[in-house]
């Protein structure tokens, strides 16, 4: 009997919808920090002004795909979706520095392009769309394992304290352990760099 509720929780879960963080009307559910913002434009998140981190503050996510459907302006278009963070950011660097990265840039080399964990884990093919075109970034989280896809092809795995690059700037995110679950945000990273996203989901994992 216990196996078989054991089965039956893993199944539903297995099967469960994905759940949508943002309602394509509103912030709900989300908080900012740092002089950047997000704003709502016909159904969509779009990133405004300077350095900025948009976290979702409700729950933290372990053992689940977030799922991020975006698109950018512009070559330079650069932002990320933030990670692992510990607890809620109390600045807009607070994401690089104690969560991590998952970058979304299509230049850069592949330490910080699209799909790389930013300056952690090398992306490993190019995979983002041309400007205006749509995007979709899965992003699981199992354990200590981050598994990155852009538009249906992997391109990043990570295991919590392989070896990693040595730090040689300041605004590369300290080294360091990041927790099996954590809170998630979306990065806005300066006025020129404009991405918009229109799905931001969590899909749960059964253990």
């Amino acid at each position: 009997m216990k196996l078989a509720l054991m089965l039956l929780a893993a199944a539903s879960l297995a099967g469960a919808a994905d759940q949508q963080l943002f309602n394509g009307k509103d912030l709900t559910g989300w908080k900012m920090t740092g002089p950047g913002s997000f704003v709502i434009e016909d159904g969509m998140m779009k990133t405004q002004g300077g350095m900025g981190l948009l976290f979702y503050e409700k729950e933290k996510f372990g053992n689940a795909v977030v799922k991020v459907v975006f698109k950018t302006v512009s070559q330079r278009g650069n932002s990320g979706v933030i990670i692992r963070l510990p607890e809620p950011p109390t600045d807009p660097w607070y994401g690089v520095h104690n969560g991590y990265e998952v970058q979304i840039e299509s230049g850069g080399d592949e330490w910080h392009s699209t799909g790389s964990i930013y300056s952690i884990s090398k992306s490993n093919s190019r995979e983002q769309k041309a400007p205006g075109e749509w995007n979709t970034m899965e992003i699981e989280l199992r354990g200590p394992v981050t598994s990155i896809t852009v538009n249906g092809v992997k391109v990043n795995e990570y295991r919590e304290g392989q070896p990693v690059p040595e730090r040689k700037v300041w605004y590369e995110p300290v080294r360091g352990p990041r927790p099996d679950a954590g809170y998630i945000g979306l990065q806005n990273h300066d006025p020129l760099s404009i991405v918009y996203f229109k799905e931001v989901s969590v899909r749960r994992l059964a253990r």
